[in-house]
């Protein structure tokens, strides 16, 4: 039981941090707001939440490899398999900014020069969807906790 708990706030706390440095992209990610400081933040920013994708997956891992349930209830149901594909599709949209942000300090430290200002709207835009996919993510994980 003290472990199921554990892995339980952990996978929270993970859940929670992830917010925040998706949050802090979000914000940090206009083309009113860019300069010199935002794209070395934005990097920094990325890295953190990289690693907390990472913790967020593997404390949901845990869950299913050692949590009480067990991996064959986690895998027999359909909301699971739903929550895996939209935390795959936030993955995925992750990966366009993530490498942007590194172009962009690449080329900042090398001409001095910031992001056009398309191609910040544009980035802005995926690190927007994936802020909108969580909260759904969310909303499966409460039916899903009631049974559905």
């Amino acid at each position: 039981m003290t472990l199921e708990a554990v892995l339980a706030a952990l996978h929270m706390v993970a859940i929670l941090t992830l917010v925040v440095f998706m949050s802090s992209q979000a914000a940090l990610c206009r083309t009113e707001w860019m300069n010199a400081a935002v794209v070395e933040r934005l990097v920094r920013l990325d890295v953190i939440y990289g690693v907390t994708a990472l913790v967020l997956l593997l404390t949901g891992l845990a869950r299913v490899v050692w949590g009480i349930k067990g991996m064959s209830w986690y895998v027999s149901q359909p909301l699971f398999h739903l929550k895996i594909t939209l935390f795959v599709a936030m993955a995925v949209l992750s990966i366009w900014p993530s490498l942007s942000f590194r172009r962009w300090r690449r080329n900042l430290r090398a001409t001095g020069a910031l992001p056009e200002a398309g191609e910040v709207s544009r980035v802005r835009r995926l690190v927007m969807v994936q802020s909108h996919v969580l909260p759904v993510v969310a909303v499966i994980a409460v039916f899903w906790a009631r049974g559905w």
